[in-house]
């Protein structure tokens, strides 16, 4: 039986293009780029032409691009490294939400559809907010932010703040070209579009001030100390241009595919909530929620069929309590209760999409059927 993966957000595949340029680095160019010696220049040189490529694709000048392990450390230095309060909408990942509530600030709401709302990020900004992080893309229902709107308040009611964004689920939708002049900030993860696990972004823009989280070896400027993931790095860059140089022609074909995916679920079963418009959300996003089954169980019969999906962020995968994103949406706990997150990425075929149809709409009723 094929597997059928349907749970890009939570990871991708990497790129045959990315596992290509990693593997130099995992076997005869190993050396320590903090060294003098000529095989750890080679090493140093590989990250350098890394960190040009990286930020011409997001926008940025080289200087201002940041090496680290993953977006959840990018997030947690980014709100953890500036003075001041705190501020987010209460749909953010956990790797924001949580930092912002252990420093007490401020969580403000979010629009049916997972949008901050801007008159309540309004009324919370003033002289003392020292940064404001709001994500480009939510990882669970798919809701692209305004960002433009976002930096436009911040920086009318807050101009000392530094405005960071969440934008690990981006690149595969989004310019990050686009984003980059809007924010101070920004983060995101490999294994997200095609790279490995284990390495990440932070930019900081020139001047602006963001404490490391780790220190000790003076890496990265001082800006996060520690040995460079030599293969992570190279191997993401390779990642993100291939994302770049595809981004529009999959948008157009994977919207498509998932428009057939949703509108299958509707059209097959009854009580299927579309969380989230189309209009406002990332294409590769099919967040639904399916009325008279709890997500536990659904997710179990589509393991045994082997179909990946999930019910929240993967993160918070192993607590069934209702998601914190639905709820900040003001969606129903009972409702919540039968949400499915399926994620569309590059490998998606329309057979996947079909045999996807085929099983949930099989396990749906077979759900209904023992609970009547």
């Amino acid at each position: 039986m094929a597997l059928t993966y349907l749970d890009h957000a939570a990871t991708t595949p990497m790129r045959e293009v990315a596992v290509d340029a990693m593997l130099p680095f995992l076997s005869e160019r190993f050396a320590n780029p903090s060294g003098s010696h000529r095989f750890s220049r080679d090493a140093r040189r590989a990250i350098d032409e890394s960190r040009d490529r990286i930020a011409e694709l997001m926008g940025v000048g080289p200087g201002e691009v940041v090496f680290l392990g993953c977006g959840t450390e990018a997030d947690n230095q980014a709100i953890a490294g500036v003075a001041g309060v705190a501020v987010c909408p209460a749909a953010e990942h956990h790797a924001v939400l949580h930092p912002v509530e252990a420093r007490g600030g401020r969580v403000v709401g979010v629009d049916a559809g997972g949008h901050v709302d801007l008159d309540r990020l309004a009324d919370v900004l003033d002289d003392r907010t020292g940064v404001v992080s709001v994500m480009a893309v939510n990882n669970e229902v798919g809701t692209v932010t305004d960002l433009a709107a976002v930096s436009e308040l911040v920086r009318d009611r807050a101009p000392r703040a530094v405005l960071h964004t969440d934008a690990v689920q981006a690149p595969c939708w989004l310019d990050l070209r686009t984003i980059a002049p809007l924010v101070d900030c920004m983060s995101f993860s490999a294994h997200k579009f095609g790279g490995p696990k284990g390495v990440g972004v932070l930019t900081i823009r020139d001047g602006i001030g963001v404490d490391p989280l780790l220190i000790g070896g003076g890496q990265e400027r001082d800006r996060r100390s520690g040995t460079h993931n030599v293969a992570g790095i190279v191997a993401m860059t390779a990642a993100l241009a291939a994302t770049d140089a595809e981004r529009a022609s999959e948008n157009h074909r994977l919207a498509g595919l998932r428009d057939e995916l949703v509108d299958g679920l509707v059209d097959g079963l009854e009580g299927v909530t579309e969380t989230v418009p189309r209009g406002r959300k990332v294409a590769g996003s099919a967040h639904v929620c399916i009325a008279g089954i709890e997500s536990e169980s659904l997710l179990f019969l589509l393991d045994e069929a082997e179909v990946c999906a999930s019910a929240a962020s993967a993160c918070a995968s192993g607590a069934m309590d209702p998601s914190h994103v639905l709820a900040a949406m003001g969606i129903d706990r009972t409702v919540a209760a039968g949400a499915l997150r399926l994620s569309l990425g590059h490998p998606t075929t329309s057979a996947d999409i079909g045999r996807a149809l085929d099983v949930v709409v099989d396990s749906v009723g077979r759900l209904r059927r023992s609970a009547a």
